[in-house]
This record gives C-alpha cells, structure tokens and sequence, in this order.
C-alpha cells in the first residue's frame, strides 16, 4: 500500500514513522514532482524557532483578556507567534512580530517605496548572479533582492524570516531544492544562521518532495499556499517545520461559490485551519500551523492559539486598536480531532486526497500563477532599472 491510514491512540510518535519516498529529480513538464524506491525515516528534527513556540503553548488558559492598558495585538502575542505580513521593514519596526516574511508580490510592493530603491541597486551591483534561463536573465537578481530585504528584516525580528522559492518552479522538485539550497547559501554569505530562515515552497507535490529531502538536510521549510487537508497531511508526513493555510482565499471560494458572507465562527478558511490544528496535536506531529491571508480581524480573532498567525499590516492597526477582550479558541490539548493519521503518503496518495477538494485544486493554482505573475513584474522592473545605470 503506498498510504497507511491509522486508528488514532493516544499516545502515538510521528518520529517513529517510516516513509519509503526519497528525493529524486523531476521535469517541469511532469508537474507533479518524483518518487524513488529507496527506504530511510523522516527524522522530525525540532526547529530552534519552535522553542517559543512551545513555551507559549504551556499556558493553556480558555481566555487571555486585553489587560488594562494593553490591546488585542499584545494580547495575541501572549497566545500565537506572530509574524508581519509584509516586504518593509519600517512596518516590522512598528509591531515588533516575533518572525516576518517575503515572497515576490510582498518584494515587488515594497520597492515601489522609493525609501526601498537602494535594495534594488544592490541587487543588481551582485553581477556574478547568473540566471539559468536566457528568457528570465533578471531571475537570479529577483533571488538576491528577496535574501537582501530578509536580512534587513532580521536585524530587526528576534525570530526567521520567511524567503520563497520562485513559483514558476512548483511543479519541478529538483529545481525547488536547488533553488532552496542557493537561497540559503546567498543567506550563509552574508552571515546569517540556517536556523533563521524558513524556505517557503508552494504545497504542490513536487514542493512536498523538495520539503522532505531539505529537511534532511537541516533546511526548514515553511509549505505555502496550502488549502486541503490532504496537503497538510502530506507536508506533517514529510516533516516540514511549518504549513502556511490560506485562511481567506478559501473563504474567497465558498463565498463566490455560495452566494453570500460567512460571518466568522462559521467561516471556511477558520474551520480548515482549525481542522489542521487539531489533527496535528492529536497525532503529536510538531510541525507548526501559521494561518495567513487573512480578510478580516475576525478571522484572527477565530484562530488565537494558532501556533502561528502571519498578519498584514491594516489588520495588525486593527487588533493594536483594540482593547476588547480576546478569548483564546486554540491550544494543544484542546482534543476534537476525527481525522485518522495518514502516514507515508504517496504521490498518489495525495492527488487522491488534494484532488478531491475542488476548492483547493482550484486556489492551489491560481495562487502559484499569481506568484509567478508578481515573480515576472519584479523581473521587468529590475531589467527597467538595469537600463538605466
């Protein structure tokens, strides 16, 4: 069987599973990354950035209130880690998040900033950096400003930061873990440790294939643009250090699907993430939930407890201007999970669970075409900017 589904217990180690994929290149065109015959455990390694993590899970109280003083952002710092949604760092200055993060759309906004044009010029004085494809020649400055603008974001953050893979490579699972790899060696050039940097790589199966050999090799990664319960599954069972849900693109979903809002106790993308969270401690993996791509504070306001809540600006002014008290809705111990653990999952297996939902299948691409499309605009303004030096 290439997928073993078991009975829940109550004490079950996702350390002593066994999977029997390896990493093995792919093509492009495959879309749908590589399998291998040959047999070695996952060791799930605890990441240094999971130690906060954990001790904020200690304290298990069912409502932290807004203290005298404080506001719902302050209050949500003492339940969840929370990361700024954003490419500036004069933003991450001002709400002190533990973590942050890049990827092309939030690179591309920022250098529209002209207080952010030297990080361009910077980029593009790394003449050595070579592209491998003659159509994308400014792909390999696009990978030098993302490392450069998460540097800067680290000298401000206690925690990591985020840095994505292009997505035009989410189908190729050997190009994703090159890719990987040079993005890490650009951050050891310029001193930064390999436990303060996550590796965002699209939940395609060709991503996941990438996330279980750098895992292996002592990289985290962070598996973005996640919708389904199958993908989640399947990056828990390879390792990953962290899972990025998109909370508000399945609401998007359901609500051009259905015809009307959903209010937020009942909303989509809060119940999926939810799901998640309690599936992963009822099966004692550590990898960590952070819910992203929010609508609205009431999303947020639904998931506090999540182990991680990446947050975009106007809604972190939001929270900070509040002082309602904020009830926590998520901790470990919190139970109520039906989902029976899936352990070594296969390519099949996961086109069997992912395909089933037509709303992931659906967001999964538009936001890997979306990201391509912010990754191509960032390409022509560096080349707009090369023509004029």
């Amino acid at each position: 069987m290439s997928c073993v589904v078991t009975k829940r217990t109550s004490n079950i180690s996702h350390s002593t599973m066994m999977l029997h994929n390896t990493f093995a290149s792919s093509t492009a065109s495959a879309r749908c990354g590589s399998t291998t015959n040959a047999t070695r455990p996952v060791r799930v390694r605890l990441a240094p950035a999971r130690a906060y993590v954990e001790e904020k899970q200690k304290g298990e109280s069912s409502v932290v209130a807004a203290a005298a003083g404080t506001n719902q952002l302050e209050a949500l710092k003492t339940m969840s880690v929370v990361v700024a949604d954003t490419g500036k760092p004069q933003l991450v200055k001002k709400y002190k998040p533990q973590d942050c993060t890049t990827n092309p759309s939030l690179c591309y906004q920022a250098v529209q900033d002209p207080e952010y044009q030297g990080f361009l010029q910077q980029a593009l004085q790394a003449k050595a950096v070579k592209s491998n494809d003659p159509a994308r020649p400014y792909a390999g400055v696009a990978d030098v400003l993302s490392v450069i603008i998460g540097s800067e974001m680290l000298k401000i953050v206690p925690g990591r930061v985020s840095t994505e893979v292009d997505a035009h490579l989410s189908y190729d699972s050997k190009a994703c873990y090159d890719k990987a790899m040079r993005l890490m060696d650009m951050y050891a050039a310029r001193g930064i440790e390999p436990g303060r940097v996550y590796i965002k790589l699209a939940s395609t199966w060709a991503g996941i294939d990438s996330c279980r050999e750098l895992q292996r090799q002592g990289v985290d990664c962070n598996m973005t643009l996640l919708f389904s319960f199958g993908q989640a599954a399947a990056c828990a069972d390879v390792g990953a250090a962290l899972i990025s849900p998109f909370v508000g693109r399945i609401l998007d979903w359901h609500k051009a699907k259905h015809g009307r809002d959903f209010a937020p106790h009942e909303d989509p993308g809060v119940a999926s993430v939810s799901r998640i969270y309690k599936y992963y401690k009822a099966h004692d993996y550590k990898t960590i939930v952070m819910a992203a791509s929010f609508r609205n504070a009431g999303e947020i306001r639904e998931l506090a407890g999540c182990d991680n809540i990446t947050i975009s600006p106007a809604l972190l002014d939001e929270l900070q201007a509040s002082s309602e008290p904020l009830p926590r809705k998520l901790w470990p111990t919190m139970g109520g999970s039906n989902d029976e653990l899936v352990s070594g999952i296969s390519q099949a297996a996961f086109y069997e669970l992912h395909g089933s939902d037509e709303m992931a299948v659906e967001k999964l691409t538009q936001g890997i075409d979306s990201f391509a499309a912010d990754q191509k605009k960032l390409e022509e303004q560096l080349a707009q900017l090369a023509a004029t030096l």
